[in-house]
């Protein structure tokens, strides 16, 4: 049942932040609340401590980029709901998977664009310039690299992960 629900809220954040770069509340946090009751029906406080530490493994792994504007807040529910409904293992390990693919499709993007080269040393030259007084270079987030809408990745890497399983 929490596979079938977890395919349904995957399915349903890539069409919709393919199509409006938005992951919807409305999806996350049912699922969310689902893969806590699911698991507290289940095993009781040990399905309580099971969802809920998958949840916070979701949350907090994309919380920093999050912070730095690098990612959407939908994109942190979707990765907590993820743990939420299948623990703090698979979470990890879809992460994992979502950051490699992520990291892909970027390339693929920057490639594509001839863009490549010239996000290399913007990246260098800020990296330079980091501990100046001044400041770094202020780059735009449009500068720095291709923006992706992140559900893809993540519903990718789920995927990788319920086939693959621990073959990182």
């Amino acid at each position: 049942m929490v596979d079938f629900i977890l395919l349904i809220v995957l399915f349903t954040c890539v069409i919709t932040d393919i199509k409006s770069r938005k992951i919807f509340n409305i999806v996350t946090l049912p699922a969310i609340i689902i893969g806590f009751t699911y698991s507290i029906n289940l095993n009781g406080f040990e399905g309580f401590l099971y969802s809920g530490k998958g949840f916070l493994v979701g949350f907090s792994l994309l919380l920093i980029p999050f912070l730095m504007g690098g990612i959407g807040a939908g994109d942190v529910k979707l990765l907590a709901a993820v743990g939420a409904l299948k623990g703090t293992q698979f979470v990890f390990y879809n992460f994992f998977y979502a950051a490699v693919i992520g990291g892909v499709i970027a390339l693929v993007i920057m490639l594509r664009r001839g863009e490549l080269k010239s996000f290399f040393i913007r990246v260098f030259y800020s990296f330079l310039f980091i501990k100046a007084s001044e400041g770094s270079l202020n780059l735009e987030k449009t500068d720095l690299a291709p923006t992706i809408p992140y559900g893809v990745p993540i519903a990718i890497g789920a995927l990788c992960t319920y086939l693959l399983g621990r073959i990182i």
